[in-house]
């Protein structure tokens, strides 16, 4: 195998195609990247861990095709560390040199008859603009857990109808929604899928950049796997086995108290607050007529307070929340005006965004989080 590619194509997509390799790798293969040179100039990368793959492609001056095995992460940073010149890759033995201007490395080889093979992309359902998947995912994922013993609580719902996505995550404490359009390869689509947050978060991410994100989807025949294609860049991903809850009717169908407030403000009021809460300490509110005044610490400790101007329909109320969770739902909206739907102040309270202080709330981001009790 020999080619020869320019540095920056080489680094963009061994950095990319190596992002999700295992630190500990059941077996040692699983380190790898393999790549495989096609006389048609055309390079192609491949990752895989047994539940995520990634492949790119990238053209390149091949003048001697093959496959070989290379360590991903050595060759991720011995590539971003080459100066701005043209680099040969060439297979000597058992060895890969890697030559640009004057720096030359040569690393091990891998048995690349030992690598799995990479499962195929599922069929294109449908695409999604990459800055709206980017900016939904992003929304979303702040709510998922993070505790690896609830691994159905670690995914994103994604609810397929038609012209519509709707994505779900919860942690138990929060719970997060998002609607948006997106074109489907048949209006008539109707399905459901689970997702590990941090790999729809790191597809979003990666792949956010292009125009359109194709969406690829196999489920109940066989292996039930997602994929994402975009710029010549493919990932999979298996899908999370299990039921999830039924989320959906916790928020509430009515709230007679309803509080608008400058989001900014409000974020920068609660960050500053927060500072004199100790851990699993909460932050509260309390809304009246023209303001509502944040609070945090009592007794002996440290105790802070803010006063903002706030808009309030129905009767003065009183919560308190994780400040980290407030702050994550504030910092998701990306709103000028938050509304906050209150039914009791033990219960569930609805955060969604609005342009201004007399205007409708926008449904399309609906964040949900549960308040902590505190004494009176």
């Amino acid at each position: 195998m020999r080619f020869r590619v320019d540095r920056d194509v080489l680094a963009e997509a061994v950095t990319w195609t190596a992002r999700s390799l295992p630190t500990r790798p059941p077996v040692p293969v699983l380190a790898g990247v393999r790549l495989e040179a096609d006389a048609s100039g055309v390079v192609q990368l491949s990752s895989f861990d047994y539940e995520v793959s990634a492949r790119s492609e990238i053209a390149a001056d091949v003048s001697e095709p093959g496959t070989v095995l290379v360590s991903g992460r050595l060759l991720a940073e011995i590539s971003r560390a080459l100066p701005g010149k043209p680099v040969d890759v060439v297979l000597d033995g058992t060895k890969v040199s890697v030559t640009c201007g004057a720096s030359r490395f040569s690393l091990l080889t891998m048995p690349v008859e030992d690598y799995p093979a990479l499962p195929a992309m599922p069929d294109v359902v449908g695409t999604v603009p990459g800055d709206e998947l980017t900016s939904a995912v992003a929304q979303v994922t702040v709510a998922a857990s993070r505790d690896d013993t609830l691994p159905l609580l670690t995914g994103v719902r994604m609810e397929i109808e038609g012209e519509q996505i709707t994505l779900l995550a919860t942690d138990r404490y929060r719970l997060a929604l998002r609607e948006l359009t997106w074109r489907p390869a048949r209006p008539d689509i109707s399905a459901t899928a689970l997702v590990r947050a941090r790999t729809l978060s790191d597809a979003a991410k990666s792949l956010g950049g292009s125009d359109q994100v194709a969406v690829a989807l196999s489920s109940g025949a066989g292996v039930d796997l997602i994929g994402f294609e975009a710029g010549g860049r493919h990932t999979t991903s298996l899908l999370v086995d299990g039921e999830y809850p039924a989320v959906r009717r916790l928020f509430p169908d009515e709230t007679p108290i309803q509080a608008v407030v400058a989001r900014q403000p409000l974020i920068d009021a609660a960050r500053r607050v927060s500072l004199v809460a100790e851990r699993n300490t909460p932050i509260r509110l309390a809304f009246s007529e023209g303001q509502v005044v944040l609070d945090a610490g009592q007794g002996d400790d440290a105790q802070a307070s803010e006063a903002l101007e706030a808009s309030l329909v129905g009767d003065d109320i009183t919560v308190a929340f994780n400040p980290q969770f407030l702050l994550d739902g504030l910092g998701a909206l990306g709103t000028d005006f938050v509304r906050l739907s209150f039914t009791h102040p033990n219960k569930p309270v609805e955060f969604t965004g609005q342009g201004s202080l007399e205007g409708d709330d926008d449904k399309g981001y609906r964040y949900l989080l549960v308040p902590i009790r505190f004494a009176s």
